[in-house]
This record gives structure tokens, sequence and C-alpha cells, in this order.
């Protein structure tokens, strides 16, 4: 009989190309899969002027999208996540690896604190080169959006925005992410050692702490999210005021102004339902490439 794989314990100090693929795969597995409720959440959150793109739940959202629109328009934009988040993911995974390491995460003792770091690290990387892929997407989702391709969106919104159009957004993402991102791999990596104390091989445990951590940390960071989207998506409204947005006070101004503390929690429900099992199958599909990687 085969010798059972001790899975957690592994080496720690895999090369950074392991850790950039393993992150790579993880980040278009975990974004191609929950797309469709990904997209639901975007619309929620923007404030529509036609009627017809006021939703009042995920299950009203997905009927009414998929019988006025069909299923496809719930996948519009996933070309743009499966072109950034591969480069995103690896990059974000690497430097979290990289940074935990120097910051002796890997060693007993100060883990938190390492753990938190290189989090937040990875998430300042990973987000410079996934915010423009980001703001496509989330033009690309949007009711009765003028974009088929994502390669045309680029070209349109750069013509007539500009290249601050993919960054305008930039900080509000990274107020939103570094904190989200410490939160879920702090937390991820103690529940992982509470549920896994031997460290032996169980997968399970990698979905639950993915699970939990995400949901966790999407429903914090959700008001930053609504603003965030609220400025990705200024050049295909509507509305006057809101294409005039200049960052995320603007924002948040526009955001109490027209729905008070109400509308901070904006697709809270479709962003922790996207977070639970997106961040679940992520670190499933992370700690597995990782290892399958590095036994070739």
């Amino acid at each position: 009989m085969a010798e059972e794989v001790d899975y957690e314990a592994l080496p720690s100090d895999a090369s950074l190309g392991v850790n950039m693929l393993a992150g790579a795969l993880a980040g278009i597995t975990e974004h191609a899969v929950m797309f469709p409720i990904d997209s639901i959440k975007t619309r929620m959150q923007v404030f529509a002027t036609s009627p017809a793109a006021v939703y009042t739940g995920i299950g009203n959202a997905f009927t009414r999208i998929s019988s006025t629109e069909g299923m496809r328009a719930l996948w519009r934009g996933v070309s743009s996540v499966a072109l950034g988040a591969g480069p995103a993911h690896a990059v974000h995974f690497g430097t979290y690896e990289a940074m935990k390491e120097l910051a002796g995460g890997n060693a007993a003792g100060n883990q938190w604190l390492a753990t938190s770091l290189a989090g937040a690290s990875a998430t300042i990387a990973s987000d410079a080169l996934m915010n423009p892929f980001d703001v496509i997407k989330q033009r690309m989702q949007v009711h009765q959006s003028e974009f088929r391709s994502v390669f045309t969106a680029l070209q349109v919104v750069y013509r007539k925005e500009g290249l601050a159009a993919f960054y305008v957004s930039y900080p509000t993402t990274l107020m939103m992410s570094v904190p989200f991102t410490a939160v879920q791999f702090t937390v991820y990596e103690h529940i992982k050692k509470f549920l896994n104390p031997s460290c032996s091989y169980s997968p399970v445990t990698h979905m639950i702490a993915g699970g939990v951590a995400g949901g966790v940390a999407a429903g914090v960071t959700t008001p930053l999210d609504v603003a965030k989207t609220l400025l990705q998506t200024r050049g295909s409204s509507h509305d006057p005021e809101i294409r005039r947005v200049g960052g995320m006070l603007d924002a948040f101004r526009i955001i109490w102004r027209r729905d008070g503390i109400r509308g901070f929690g904006r697709g809270m429900s479709p962003r922790v339902l996207t977070h639970m099992p997106s961040n679940a199958l992520c670190w499933l599909s992370y700690e597995f490439f990782k290892v399958a990687i590095r036994d070739q």
C-alpha cells in the first residue's frame, strides 16, 4: 500500500514558480465557477436608471436576467477575468508565500503578523495588475452593456476616458482589498490550524477554512466594494452625477445621500455567496496545485 502523503507537512519552501503557477490556476478556477453570482452582485450595486435593472434579491435577479437576456448575459465579461485572474493570482500567491517566508510566517511565534503583512503585500501587487481587467469586467456585466468583447471594451474606454478610467478605483480597491486579504489569510491560517492541528492530508479543512475566511472578509468590506463598483462603472452610467464622480469620498457621498446606511450593504448577499464557495475552491485548488506541481 502506498504511503499516504502528509499534505500539510510538505516543505514550505516551494519555489516561487510553483506558488505562482498554483495561484494562477486557482484564481482562474475560482472566478470562472462563481462568475454568474458576481454578475448579479455588480448589477445590484449599480444605481440603475431603468426599472428593468432594479432587483430585489439574488433569485429575482437570476430569473429576470436569464428570462429577458438569456443565460449568456450572466457570463458576459468572464473572458476579462480569465485574462487577468491568472497573472494577478500568480503575483498574489507568489508575493504572499515570499513575504510570509521573509517575515518569518513559516516559523513558530509570529504567524498572525507575518500572514497579515504577506496578505496585504500580495494584494497591493496583484490589484495593480487586475484593476483594468476588473473595470472591463464590470462594464460588460451591467444592464444593457454596449460591450461584447474585452478588447473592444478596452479600446472604447481608453479612447473615451483615458488611462485614468482603469485606475480611478485603484485606491478604493486597495482600501477594500488590503483588509479583505489580511482578514482572509489570517482567518484561513487560524481555522486551518484549529481544524487540522496534526497537519495531515485534509482538503476538507482547506475548503471549510477558505469558505469561512472568504465570507467574513467579503461581509466586512462590502461598503468599499459598493463604492468601487460605482467608480468602475461610472463611464457606463446615464446619470450625470455618477459620471462625474471623482473618487472614493465622492462615491460614499452619493451612496449615503441616495440610499442611506442601507446603500453600503448593496449586493452583500451575492458578494458573500460568491466569496464563500469561490474562496473555498480557490484555497482547495491552490493547495492541490501547489502539491501536484511540486511533485512532478
